[in-house]
Parts: C-alpha cells; structure tokens; sequence
C-alpha cells in the first residue's frame, strides 16, 4: 500500500514546489492537489456553506490553479506523482484541458494523474455554464472526448454536449494510453463512471466507503476490468490504515492543512508515526 498527500495549495501556505520536494524526500508516491476556480459570494452577506451545511473554510477560494500547481511540484522533483484530487470537468472545455493533462504528463515525464469528479457547489458550475442537474453526463462525454485526443492522430467526437470533427493535437501525453483517470465521489452511481471511464476510484474515507470496494472489485472483475482504490482523507490512525491495507486499497492518502511549514511537517510526522504503528514499525 503506497502514501501520498492532499492538498489545498493557496498562495499563502507552503509552496506546491516546496512541499512537492519534502514529499518525495519523505518517501510518499503522490501529491495531488484540489480545485476550485473561485466560490460565488452568498447572498446577504452569509458565509459560505460545503456540502453538508458547514461553514466552508476560506482555503477554497484561495487555490492555486492545480495544474500550475502539478507543474511546479513536477518540475521540482524526479519520482512524485502529481496531479488533481480533483479536477472539476464541467468546469473545463474539454479540448482545452485535454491539451493541459497531456502537457504536465509529457512535461513531468509521465508522472501525472488525474483526478476526476463533477462537483458540488451549483452556483460555481452555473458561472461557468453548466446545468447541475447535468454535471455527470457532461463530465462522462467531457471524458470520453479526451481520451479520443490522447490516443488518436486525428481526433474526432460527436456527442450531446461535445462535438467536433477531426482534429490534430499535440504533445500527447507520455503515459500510455494516458493518464490514470481517478474518479471521485462516493454516490450510488460512482461505480458505473469508475468502469466506464476510470482507473480507480477516488473517494474520502469515511463510514461505509470500505465496505463498498468488495462490490467495486467484483464489478470490475465481471466487466474484464483491473481498476484501483486510492482513499483521500485518510486519518492519522493505525487502526483505519489497517482497515485500508485489509480492504484492499493500493495508496492511502491524508490532508495537509494549507499553512506554514511547521505545521505542515508536524501533520506529515503525525501520518507516518501512524503508518508505522499500523506496520508494527
């Protein structure tokens, strides 16, 4: 089972690039970094809420960008994986962000992986044009046109919200036949978007989500498919690692608080003093 990171990398808190080095010194596999374009002000001056209601941390509308940022933290080390957990696709005009992936990927040496989910916030899909009660099939037709781009000469995709005839794009991205498509989300319907056009599920640890990797395995057996489970938001705790290694999970990944450089390392320290419990280390 392999470590990694996430993190909300802002502009006030450890630089992707600075942390992308402490994180392979370290011996972790990944980084990947999150996303959100900006987060619309509320009416009447309330504060913003996350999906569950709660008072929505500032940290989300101060990110980097998370492809500079995959680049800065690629371009500083040699064996990191980077990439995005995740990238909002409805927000993304598909031949655009096709040309983005395979970017890092070539330019990284094909270290890049790409983290996938349809969001939650509808009045941020709105600024961007997008109908949130149709999130899911535009990310499934966004993805579906990208994968055509990477692994063609010449492109071509004719779909319900994409639509274009043949095109010519390059670089194409290092990894064969692209990236690693990791798709978050944890509904009822996620396993369907994993099989049909991922590599792995993406999900954050939390009650329920290992009981449902046997049904993930299963499913991806029946259909001819070898599809991983990289966890997000993984504790510092030697028992839900345990639980993790058990259940069958190939990397656990914990949140790095976006702050300074002290802290940052005192949360690192604290996930692998667990990882090493959980070891018996």
């Amino acid at each position: 089972m392999n470590t990694g990171f996430g993190y909300f990398a802002t502009h006030d808190a450890v630089r992707p690039d600075t942390l992308a080095r402490l994180v392979e010194q370290r011996g972790h596999e990944a980084l990947l970094f999150t996303e959100h374009t900006h987060i619309p002000v509320p009416p009447g001056g309330e504060p913003p809420k996350d999906a569950q209601g709660g008072e929505l941390p500032r940290r989300y509308w101060h990110t980097y960008d998370p492809f500079v940022a995959s680049m800065a933290a690629g371009a500083a080390t040699t064996r990191l994986r980077v990439g995005t957990g995740i990238c909002l696709v409805p927000e993304h005009e598909p031949i655009g962000l096709a040309k983005t992936v395979a970017s890092v990927d070539d330019l990284t040496g094909g270290r890049f992986e790409f983290g996938v989910g349809a969001g939650w916030n509808r009045e941020e899909m709105r600024n961007h044009g997008t109908d949130p009660a149709r999130r899911f099939a535009l990310m499934r037709e966004r993805v579906q046109a990208m994968r055509e781009i990477w692994t063609r000469d010449e492109a071509e995709f004719h779909g319900e919200f994409v639509s274009f005839d043949p095109i010519w794009s390059w670089p194409k991205p290092a990894q064969r036949p692209h990236p690693p498509i990791l798709v978050g989300g944890v509904g009822p319907r996620v396993f369907d978007r994993v099989l049909e056009y991922g590599d792995a599920w993406l999900p954050n640890y939390g009650p329920g989500v290992l009981e449902r990797i046997p049904e993930l395995f299963r499913r991806a057996e029946e259909a001819g498919r070898r599809v991983e489970v990289v966890m997000l938001a993984v504790p510092a705790d030697p028992a839900a690692l345990e639980r993790c290694e058990a259940a069958g999970v190939s990397r656990v990944m914990a949140w790095l608080p976006s702050a300074g450089y002290d802290r940052v390392q005192r949360e690192m320290d604290a996930f692998e003093t667990a990882l090493a419990d959980a070891h018996g280390e």
